[in-house]
């Protein structure tokens, strides 16, 4: 295992920037997932520490040694892709088997990882199957299998999860969380998936535009964003986002209605868990319901507000409401998240 040190880490093609000043550091043993929105450079980062893209600027350390011009066979890392590069025309023994092959290690000392391996991702008994005859879940445990017979310093994942159905991702991530625990190698793995992020990582990188947005665990990310990017990009649902005009005391959200708020602010969060039917005794927001998501355990519903827009509001268990219901809306005052103009969070 060893950790991986990123240090003003730039990318460049041509006259387009897609990285710029990255600074990071992945603890040894660490899970680290790379979230954010399609063109971000999560993908391109991820290819960089493989050593698959070249570094414009900045140095990438593994293990404390720098890596910038060794070779990708060299950095002792195994990657999973979002495609499983299975070979059609070789068993599962051998698909997982061929790096040591490659490697020009003998068939007998190549048994016991391969061995190994399969026991730890179920595989003991498709071991003399061949791809074609295997699900998309077993098709991916053998593709980390390959990676895991490497006993590489860091697993790199790219999206290892795309390509399945939702039932097979759920068991997947299992498979992958159980995987870390066991293994306990340094991990870094992009998602687009906020639920794969959110369960799978000891900490979360968000990423926008090249930038690095904020670093932090799951739970840190969702109660304490540090802008209005990562407000709205961690949770599922996502967070509400009310604008208003600064008034002493608050934030005017509508007329007559003043929700309380640091000074300077000019929007607030709030998320959906965290707004409910108002109370007599407070200013509520007048809202109609459009949507109703009854889900059993809890229900969504989606209002429409005269000054801004849809909101969701999220209550446990099975409301008697139905569309076109008028009600009004309240946050829970200790759950609000501020923001100022530029975006920026707020106390």
């Amino acid at each position: 295992m060893a950790s991986i040190e990123l240090s003003g880490i730039a990318k460049v093609y041509g006259h387009v920037e897609v990285l710029r000043d990255v600074d990071l550091v992945v603890n040894d043993g660490e899970f680290v997932v790379l979230v954010g929105p399609s063109g971000c450079g999560k993908s391109t980062l991820l290819r960089m520490i493989a050593g698959l893209e070249p570094i414009s600027s900045g140095q990438l350390a593994i293990g404390g040694r720098r890596m910038n011009e060794v070779p990708p066979r060299a950095r002792d890392i195994a990657m999973v892709f979002q495609s499983y590069a299975l070979y059609p025309h070789m068993t599962v023994a051998r698909n997982m088997g061929f790096p040591m092959e490659i490697a020009r290690r003998p068939k007998a000392e190549r048994q016991g990882p391969v061995a190994r391996a399969a026991e730890v991702l179920g595989l003991q008994n498709l071991l003399e199957r061949y791809p074609r005859a295997l699900s998309g879940g077993q098709r991916q445990r053998v593709a980390m299998g390959r990676a895991i017979v490497r006993a590489p310093a860091a697993f790199l994942f790219d999206e290892p999860l795309s390509n399945l159905d939702a039932a097979l991702r759920v068991e997947m991530r299992l498979e992958i969380a159980r995987l870390h625990r066991r293994l306990g190698t340094t991990t870094v793995y992009v998602t687009h998936d906020q639920v794969e992020a959110m369960t799978l990582a000891d900490r979360i990188v968000v990423m926008n535009a090249g930038q690095i947005q904020q670093v932090g665990t799951p739970m840190d990310l969702y109660e304490r964003p540090a802008n209005r990017f990562v407000a709205e990009f961690i949770g599922s649902p996502a967070m509400n986002i009310i604008e208003g005009t600064p008034v002493p005391g608050g934030l005017r959200i509508a007329e007559g209605i003043v929700w309380p708020a640091p000074s300077n602010v000019t929007a607030l969060g709030v998320r959906p868990e965290n707004l409910s039917l108002a109370p007599s005794s407070v200013p509520g927001l007048p809202a109609e319901i459009q949507i109703v998501e009854r889900l059993g355990s809890d229900t969504n519903l989606y209002c429409e507000t005269r000054d801004n827009g849809i909101l969701l509001a999220r209550v446990h268990g099975n409301l008697d409401l139905g569309v076109g219901a008028r009600i009004t809306l309240w946050p829970d005052p200790l759950r609000l998240h501020a923001f100022d103009a530029q975006g920026r969070r707020i106390g």
